[in-house]
């Protein structure tokens, strides 16, 4: 958050998403594990803030970060700030950032609950960004 104070900005928003305790079909989680391949991962992250930059002109920072590896109930896997003039493109950014993410970004979740362990529910195809 505090990389994201720019004197020319009014607004930091910011987006941390947390493991939580159950997911469709699968109540009791306990684990995550994220995998991924950085030397694609890292380049995509790039991407998304350009393109957000692009559609925000009035942004001024944008950081991107997933986890991978282990991580428990109430922990973040991911984290999101921007910094923008005003608010309004702040959170617009933010929310384009994390949803751009989720569909364009190879990484994967593997689930750990109560009825057993196996890979997220929510398989899809990746998308380009250029798609979105």
């Amino acid at each position: 958050m505090e990389w994201a104070v720019d004197p020319a900005c009014g607004a930091v928003v910011s987006f941390s998403g947390t493991v939580r305790n159950q997911s469709e079909g699968r109540p009791g989680v306990s684990l995550l594990e994220y995998e991924a391949y950085e030397e694609f991962v890292v380049p995509k992250f790039g991407e998304i803030a350009d393109a957000a930059a692009k559609q925000w002109p009035q942004l001024h920072k944008v950081a991107i970060l997933h986890r991978v590896g282990k991580m428990s109930v109430t922990e973040s896997s991911v984290f999101i700030v921007v910094s923008a003039e005003h608010r309004g493109s702040a959170f617009e950014a933010a929310k384009f950032c994390i949803d751009t993410l989720k569909v364009s970004v190879p990484i994967w979740k593997k689930e750990q609950w109560a009825g057993g362990s196996d890979w997220g529910s929510d398989p899809h195809e990746i998308v380009s960004i250029e798609e979105l």
